[in-house]
């Protein structure tokens, strides 16, 4: 790692969860009543849906609301200016599954660590800074997730720093249809629904913040979007089992507003690594735009489907 802010640790962040907020989030991301070892707090194998990490850096230990734009504004990276928080989207997102969370964290001290790994200028458009963060169990060392992960903050860039790498692309296969299609019709209260499990940026409640960013209104959460579609890749291709799902990453391409229908398209690659066979998925906006692309994932597929829901 190299360039202005690379390295630098932030101080870690104490996390807990309840069975509660592990039921709260399988509900918000899609899982369904044939699925309730992640909605029935006494199925014999309950169990929490593989990406909730992905929400504990915004909720840490907190029940109630949270300021978001207090929060993102707490500590600012050595080098680099200072950005706006109340004007950032997710770039990409990359999560590694290494342990099985506990279905509460009660009994257990954990915390998310992170780690800067760059920041780049990339001119009018805005800046990315990318970072790395693992959920950890203090008391032993163990490390229950991996998240890579990118914000872009919206026209706030040109301050000289390195334009950075260019990004690994992962499409689909050429001429190839489908193993998976899935629809999705979200609501204006899909992301009124999803922010209560901790993500509580105004830019999906409230129209104000998303006009003056340019958006129009109102946007769903690009995380929702990631949970929702790895939601579908684990019913349509692990027989919704958590242990099936290794690897988990996409790139926010575009937004998605409440009232839109998303259709998630998945691809068998055929590629394994070891025991591990190499997912490709993208997700649009119906008649529209991709709204998650570089879809890409490591899973054991245990159920081949062809369905269109």
């Amino acid at each position: 790692m190299s360039g202005p802010g690379a390295g630098f640790e932030y101080p870690p962040v104490e996390v807990s969860w309840t069975k509660r907020d592990v039921l709260l989030f399988a509900n918000t991301v899609g899982c369904t009543s044939d699925e309730l070892h992640f909605l029935y707090e006494l199925d014999p194998k309950f169990s929490v849906f593989p990406t909730y990490p992905v929400i504990l850096p915004f909720k840490k230990t907190q029940q109630d609301v949270i300021d978001f734009y207090a929060e993102q504004k707490a500590i600012r990276i050595p080098g680099v200016p200072e950005f706006d928080a109340r004007r950032v989207v997710d770039g990409q997102r990359l999560v590694q599954f290494l342990k099985p969370l506990p279905t509460s964290s009660a009994g257990k001290k954990f915390e998310v660590r992170s780690k800067v790994l760059g920041v780049y200028d990339k001119g009018r458009p805005g800046s990315v800074v990318e970072i790395q963060q693992d959920l950890v169990d203090a008391g032993t060392g163990e490390v229950y997730s991996r998240a890579i992960g990118s914000s872009f903050y919206v026209a706030q860039g040109n301050w000289g720093g390195p334009k950075g790498p260019a990004t690994e692309n992962f499409p689909p296969p050429k001429g190839k249809t489908p193993d998976a299609v899935v629809e999705h019709q979200t609501t204006a209260q899909t992301p009124l629904l999803y922010r209560l499990n901790g993500d509580y940026n105004p830019l999906h409640a409230h129209p104000e913040p998303g006009k003056k960013m340019g958006f129009g209104g109102v946007i769903i959460h690009g995380l929702y979007s990631f949970n929702y579609s790895a939601h579908v890749l684990l019913q349509q291709l692990g027989g919704s089992d958590p242990a099936n799902i290794k690897e988990f990453q996409a790139r926010f391409a575009s937004p998605v507003r409440p009232g839109d229908k998303i259709v998630t398209s998945v691809w068998r690659t055929g590629e394994k690594k070891g025991e591990w066979e190499e997912i490709r998925f993208e997700v649009k906006v119906a008649g529209g735009k991709v709204c998650l692309s570089n879809g890409r994932a490591l899973m054991k597929v245990v159920r081949e489907s062809k369905s269109k829901l």
